[in-house]
């Protein structure tokens, strides 16, 4: 065994079996059969915690929730060819930071700057490694010790418990509040405008959404309110998708492309949102603007590393070439076709019936999660599942707990699955999980 293993974990591994032999046996809690069994079975029990022990923390899940961007479950798939060639140069030198026409030192930025320069018509670019990281540069560079005018409609909280107010405290940045919840008028954001301000920020509420009676500026009122004023214009875009789309659950998300043409001087996005990429934050605009960000101190903390500028710039690739919608999965699974899901739905449906589950389809919806198109629903066809012998807790969490992890929902006292976020080569990986809980 130590052969396969190294010494100092077999010890390590061993001893801690051995303790807690002990503890039980001090209890009172091995009887003297079972200590007899627990002795002669040591070296299997070993072998399978040495195992264990290894197994990496992180691993590939198969998300059935019908969440598309499921932050929990890390955002946007990388396309499986785009992660292979990231890999490949991951794994060998590159010419990261390399200029290989001249023979001398390079920049990281060079890699994704042009390319995103070409797709969003923009004078500069710069990535960090999240949209949160984007931001505080932004701030932290543009506007330490001085105000930002943000809406109070805007003052977003994000994942983790992670507030704007706080974001920019962290800066240097002093937070200038305007309007109300859910009233805020131009007015509001001139008025607030003194020879302290240096920001104009807009946000977008990308994971939330405020009805009623309720009023915000246009981005174009605001761009023109930076221009009388010289004020320049942020835009904290969020969720990251770059030019229009055709699809109706995404006819509200503003676009970076759009903010750029409408004047904002620098908008920041998620890479691994809309986008459909690695996490990243990425920032474009004004030159002078991005110069100054790309020399702050706080940009080394930030920068992305090898990997993930690779992904990054194989992803922007495939915008270029037009081809996203059918290479990555996120659009794929976003423009999936209702009548696809339902006839591999039946298809689970017809062999779960003969594994002895109950399974019925329904009508639902799907969402695109992620901060990104809320109060939007994607129609799609639902999977219902009840066990015999299992309750839709136990069922779930059996699905949870099998390998790979299965993550489902329950409703109504049924387990959900819905295969838009399912890979079709998923499939049967589903169906052996399942059928495998129905024999334990």
């Amino acid at each position: 065994m130590c052969q396969e293993y190294s010494r100092p974990l077999v010890r390590r591994v061993l001893t801690d079996l051995l303790d807690g032999l002990r503890r039980e046996i001090q209890a009172g809690l091995v009887a003297h059969d079972s200590l007899r069994k627990a002795v002669t079975s040591i070296d299997t029990v070993l072998e399978s915690h040495l195992r264990e022990r290894l197994e990496p923390s992180l691993r590939k899940v198969i998300n059935a929730t019908g969440v598309i961007i499921f932050t929990n479950a890390g955002r946007a798939p990388i396309a499986a060819e785009i992660g292979r060639r990231a890999a490949d140069i991951a794994s060998h030198y590159s010419n990261l930071e390399f200029n290989l026409a001249k023979g001398e030192r390079g920049h990281r930025d060079h890699h994704l700057e042009s390319r995103l320069k070409r797709l969003l018509d923009c004078q500069a670019a710069t990535v960090c490694n999240n949209a949160a990281a984007a931001l505080l540069l932004i701030l932290n560079t543009q506007a330490h010790g001085k105000q930002v005018i943000v809406s109070r409609g805007e003052l977003i909280e994000i994942g983790g418990s992670f507030r704007l107010p706080e974001i920019m405290r962290k800066s240097g940045a002093i937070l200038q509040e305007v309007g109300t919840t859910n009233k805020t008028k131009v007015s509001d954001y001139r008025d607030a405008i003194s020879d302290q301000t240096a920001l104009i920020l807009r946000v977008h509420p990308s994971n939330y959404r405020i009805i009623g009676f309720t009023h915000r500026p246009r981005l174009g009122e605001l761009v023109e309110v930076s221009r009388e004023t010289g004020i320049p214009l942020v835009h904290d875009l969020g969720s990251g998708l770059l030019f229009p789309s055709d699809l109706p659950w995404l006819k509200d998300e503003p676009t970076a492309q759009g903010s750029l043409a409408s004047g904002s001087d620098l908008v920041c996005f998620s890479g691994d949102k809309l986008l459909g990429g690695p996490q990243a934050g990425i920032i474009v605009g004004r030159k002078s603007m991005v110069e100054a960000i790309r020399k702050n101190p706080l940009m080394r903390a930030c920068r992305v590393d090898k990997m993930t500028s690779a992904a990054l710039d194989l992803t922007l690739a495939e915008y270029e070439k037009n081809s996203f919608q059918r290479s990555l999965p996120i659009w794929m699974m976003l423009s999936a076709d209702e009548q696809t899901i339902q006839e591999r739905a039946q298809n689970l449906k017809a062999q779960l019936l003969e594994a002895g589950y109950v399974a019925d389809l329904a009508p639902g919806s799907s969402v695109t999660g992620g901060g990104s198109a809320p109060g939007e629903e994607i129609p799609t066809w639902l999977l219902q599942i009840q066990a015999p012998r299992h309750s839709a807790a136990s069922l779930e969490a059996a699905l949870r707990l099998s390998s790979p992890p299965v993550l489902a929902r329950i409703e109504h006292d049924k387990v959900i699955v819905d295969l838009r976020t399912v890979f079709p080569e998923e499939d049967s990986l589903l169906l052996t999980a399942l059928r495998e809980i129905a024999h334990s």
